[in-house]
Formats: C-alpha cells, sequence, structure tokens
C-alpha cells in the first residue's frame, strides 16, 4: 500500500503543479462552507395555505401551487358559489382535473370549503360502520367530488 502513495506522489509531484506539502493540518481541511443559498428552501417543506375565489381567475395561483407539490390547499368558494353558481361548477371542475393530474386529493367540507391535498397526503373520509354503536368521533360532511355530475 506505502508503494502505491509513493508512485502517486512522485507522478504528482512531477507534474506542473505543484501542492503544497504540509504536515500541519490547514484550516479548510475536512470543512465545507456551506452558502446561504444551500440552505433548505421552504419549497422543501409542505405549506397548508388558505385561499378564497371569487372569480374563475382567482384558481390560477391555486393551480400553480398545487402543481408544485408542497401545498395543501384550503379553498373558500362561498363568494363564487353567491356570485355564479355556473363559474363555480367550473373552477371546481378545474381544480379537479389538475388534482387527478398530479395524483391528489379533493373533497369539499360543508357548502363552503375544499380541501386539495398532493399525492403523499390524503383526505380523511368518515368511514361507514354497520354496527350500532356511537361513533367517538363526528366529522363534518365531506362531499366527493367526481366526474360523473
Amino acid at each position: 500500500m506505502a508503494g502505491f502513495f509513493s508512485k502517486m506522489k512522485e507522478k504528482l509531484a512531477s507534474t506542473e503543479y505543484e501542492a503544497p506539502v504540509s504536515t500541519e493540518p490547514s484550516e479548510d481541511e475536512g470543512y465545507v462552507e456551506i452558502g446561504a443559498e444551500s440552505e433548505s428552501k421552504p419549497e422543501s417543506k409542505v405549506q397548508v395555505r388558505p385561499y378564497v375565489i371569487e372569480d374563475f381567475e382567482h384558481i390560477k395561483p391555486i393551480l400553480e401551487s398545487l402543481r408544485e407539490g408542497h401545498t395543501i390547499a384550503l379553498i373558500n368558494i362561498k363568494p363564487l358559489r353567491d356570485k355564479d353558481l355556473v363559474e363555480l361548477k367550473r373552477a371546481i371542475n378545474k381544480l379537479k382535473k389538475t388534482t387527478d393530474a398530479i395524483e391528489g386529493d379533493i373533497a369539499g367540507f360543508g357548502d363552503d370549503w375544499i380541501a386539495i391535498t398532493p399525492a403523499f397526503a390524503s383526505i380523511y373520509r368518515k368511514v361507514e360502520t354497520k354496527s350500532d354503536e356511537p361513533q367517538a368521533e363526528t366529522v363534518s360532511e365531506v362531499t366527493e367530488y367526481s366526474d360523473e355530475a
């Protein structure tokens, strides 16, 4: 083994560039300086973001953040529902198509809210049981959005 390193040292020493030889460890040896730009970015964390849809155009930032894959969107649809049901249905269909494309999950909570998650998360849905025992947990009604409507 020592013969190998001796030969490598001789070959390296015979090239034009000679690395300084020092027996003392340098300050930079074994350390890598990491700049601020390589710190963990907020995009790598999951964000729960609230949105309000007042017009069909308001879904664009929602779609962009969903496509990035790090956002759980909580969307208040009441303003658009009160204004124009046709536009609301169009907006929900567009959100549903994008959710399907990213393999996410979408569900409505009550009449005013929609939740959309990326592929790594799912939305809890109340499991129907046939037993007569009361459920310990109560969950408001979850609306399924499907393409059958």
